[in-house]
């Protein structure tokens, strides 16, 4: 593995490998990697499993500590892919509050950010012929 980054990379069961892929993985192609599931009802309207996570977005936490809490996405972090949510914090010792920063793939998307006009085009664009109309039969 002398190369830093490869588009046409498969993949290895080593995970050593694994790992140096993803952390060679370029900042506009990470933002595909960072994202999470969709509710069962945004899966309906969209004909989406999956989105990428953006600022603004509702999540709720599937696993962990703070399972089943919810709270907007505050912050974004592609270099590290992890998320940061409002009002989802740790005390430290100190008596001090800290972000927690979760896994992606820990979240489910409940309401997407309705301000990003572009990113629900893109999504209407993709969307498949017959889902569209069934939506405009809907309306």
């Amino acid at each position: 593995m002398k190369q830093k980054f490869n588009k046409n990379w498969k993949s290895s069961k080593q995970p050593r490998k694994q790992r140096k892929y993803s952390a060679n993985t370029p900042l506009h192609l990470k933002n595909k990697a960072i994202s999470a599931n969709l509710s069962k009802e945004l899966r309906k309207k969209h004909g989406r499993r999956s989105l990428p996570l953006r600022k603004g977005d509702r999540v709720m936490i599937m696993t962990g500590k703070f399972r089943k809490k919810e709270g907007k996405i505050t912050k974004v972090l592609l270099k590290t892919s992890k998320i940061i949510i409002e009002g989802i914090q740790i005390k430290k010792k100190d008596g001090s509050k800290v972000d927690i920063k979760m896994e992606p793939s820990n979240l489910r998307i409940i309401e997407l950010n309705s301000e990003d006009k572009k990113r629900l085009k893109n999504r209407e664009k993709k969307m498949k012929p017959e889902k569209k109309q069934e939506e405009k039969n809907a309306s």
